[in-house]
């Protein structure tokens, strides 16, 4: 039953099991509600049949007082297994959603949105701790009431139970035959929210190419357009739901007429006494009025479905394992044969081959498109080869756990991510335990200092979101920084100077040159005067490795590389 639950809400062990200790506490709560109503059944009928309730009175004070007790009791018991337990299982929900995010393929974030991870996260979260704190349990604890209290009045009366209950199974059915028609005015109205964050975010993200062109007008007529659109669904979901609630809420208080007609053939056929007649006119009073909040949760809990399913889309997602435990012998990347794709019929690499050796810089160099960047990523495993191997030192890195992994990697990407934080802060990412003089003396090496030192707040100089407030060469320069400060075996450059002016990128080659000593250096560019000293060209073309070899010996086979060389110095001598 705890992995039912876990698999059918998205929730962890733990919250499974809060989950029905919440509903049991309901239940509780609910028939303790009851028992005021059994008190003052007793109290009238005394009152009736006695001469008054006399000796009886202190009974009944006494009785008052341990309903009220036991109803605070069973409320308290209900409010910390149900609201405390939720919010506890609510940050367990989003920490496991983000631990498993951590795990999954880099591939995955290609497919999604990051408005539609976000929302994942935040909002999907925030709807189910919701219906984990208001509706399931209501729903279980009424159900598992209303069944105790139908017994009870079955055994009690059975023909004016029957004209009671009888409401109940229609209500609930149609509300629950309903859910087809609510999951799918749910799906696209989640389609309709998702298409239109997606729109700002990307809004946002573009504002400064829509100025450029003037585009802001038309752009935001389309979202305009998404947004009346959420609108729209928005009300067409409340719509679909409030049909079916509303015609069982009908429903059920049509057993409040039936009640009241069949008491009065009972009574006039003297089957029952009045009190009798009053007491079902009050108990069931007391049962329909939470059962119709009962089939709004029902109708709520149908909608959860969207919420949970795009979650365990996650958490179902493959992960990258692996062993922990390094077993490399020295840092040569060796490729042999791999073949990836991104997408199916979408063949990046067919069949490349080469060795990058330790104590040497392997450029690669080709068309744009022709698989540069991507076989860097998968040297560290960002993504898993759908044939061949990659081995570091001999081990295959498919059977390494990436993180484990990556220790052996530093890394510079041709885009940079910043954080918003400090710059000493932004360069200890490369090491998290690093003191703030290892920073610095990194960020030396990498020529931050001649920026740094303009800045109001030197080193703890808040940069903005993604370095907003720093150049393209300045970001590119901590980047840099970073791969400086971890020191590791291997080092990968995906265009690392590219941003650079000549004179910064000089004094970081020259750092650089100081830095890649006795290591596995794979660097990408597209400037061959940057691969000019490499100790040996990889050409990827067409899926495959066209060319490789020391860049002397490629010039003079007259191959690409000996045409990429040329085109490219007659580009330079181009002029307006």
């Amino acid at each position: 039953m705890i992995e039912k639950l876990q698999k059918k809400y998205a929730l962890s062990e733990q919250g499974a099991k809060d989950l029905i200790k919440g509903c049991i506490a309901c239940a509780f709560q609910n028939i303790s509600f009851m028992f005021p109503v059994a008190l003052l059944y007793c109290l009238i009928q005394d009152c009736m049949y006695s001469e008054g309730i006399g000796a009886k009175g202190a009974f009944y004070g006494i009785g008052c007082v341990l309903c009220i007790a036991l109803i605070f009791l069973t409320t308290w018991f209900q409010y910390n297994a149900t609201y405390f337990a939720t919010y506890k299982e609510s940050g367990i929900r989003r920490i496991s959603l983000a631990e498993k995010l951590r795990k999954v393929p880099l591939s995955y974030f290609g497919k999604k949105d990051l408005a539609d991870l976000t929302s994942t996260i935040m909002a999907d979260c925030t709807f189910l701790e919701q219906s984990f704190s208001h509706f399931i349990p209501e729903l279980a604890g009424s159900v598992v009431s209303t069944l105790l209290i139908s017994i009870g009045l079955l055994l009690f009366d059975w023909q004016m139970a029957l004209a009671a209950l009888w409401v109940l199974p229609v209500s609930f059915a149609i509300v629950y035959f309903s859910s087809g028609v609510q999951e799918r005015l749910n799906k696209k109205q989640m389609d309709a929210k998702m298409d239109c964050a997606d729109g700002i975010q990307e809004c946002i993200e573009c504002l400064q190419d829509l100025k450029a062109n003037n585009g802001e007008q038309n752009y935001l007529k389309g979202l305009i357009a998404k947004i009346h659109a959420v609108e729209n669904r928005a009300i067409l979901s409340e719509f679909g739901t409030a049909v079916f609630v509303v015609s069982a809420a009908l429903i059920l208080k049509l057993g409040i007429a039936t009640v009241a007609l069949t008491g009065s053939l009972l009574l006039i056929e003297e089957k029952i006494d009045v009190f009798t007649f009053f007491m079902f006119l009050v108990v069931v009073s007391r049962l329909y009025d939470p059962l119709q909040s009962v089939l709004q949760n029902l109708a709520a809990i149908i909608s959860t479905r969207t919420n949970i399913a795009r979650m365990n889309e996650i958490f179902d997602h493959t992960t990258q394992e692996g062993s922990n435990v390094l077993t490399n012998k020295g840092y040569d990347i060796v490729f042999d044969h791999v073949k990836f794709a991104y997408h199916r019929g979408e063949t990046i690499l067919q069949d490349v081959s080469f060795e990058a050796k330790q104590g040497e810089v392997t450029a690669l160099v080709g068309p744009s498109g022709g698989g540069k960047t991507t076989a860097s990523r998968l040297a560290a495993r960002f993504w898993d080869i759908n044939e061949g191997t990659i081995t570091v030192g001999g081990m295959d890195i498919s059977k390494i756990d990436p993180e484990t992994l990556l220790s052996l990697y530093a890394i510079v990407f041709q885009d940079v991510t910043l954080f918003h934080n400090t710059i000493l802060e932004n360069i200890r990412v490369g090491k998290k335990d690093a003191s703030d003089a290892e920073v610095i003396a990194a960020a030396k090496l990498a020529n931050c200092e001649a920026f740094v030192e303009n800045l109001p707040e030197k080193w703890n100089t808040l940069i903005g979101e993604n370095g907003c407030t720093l150049s393209g060469g300045e970001r590119q320069r901590i980047s840099i920084a970073r791969a400086f400060l971890k020191n590791a075996p291997i080092l990968l450059l995906d265009e690392a100077t590219a941003s650079l002016d000549v004179e910064n990128e000089s004094a970081i080659q020259n750092a650089l040159s100081k830095l890649i000593q006795n290591k596995t250096v794979l660097l990408i560019a597209h400037r061959m005067r940057t691969v000019a000293g490499a100790d040996k060209v990889v050409v990827l073309a067409n899926g495959i490795a066209a060319e490789q070899g020391p860049p002397q010996k490629l010039l003079q086979k007259h191959g690409m590389y000996e045409k990429m060389v040329h085109l490219q110095t007659e580009s330079q001598s181009w002029s307006l």
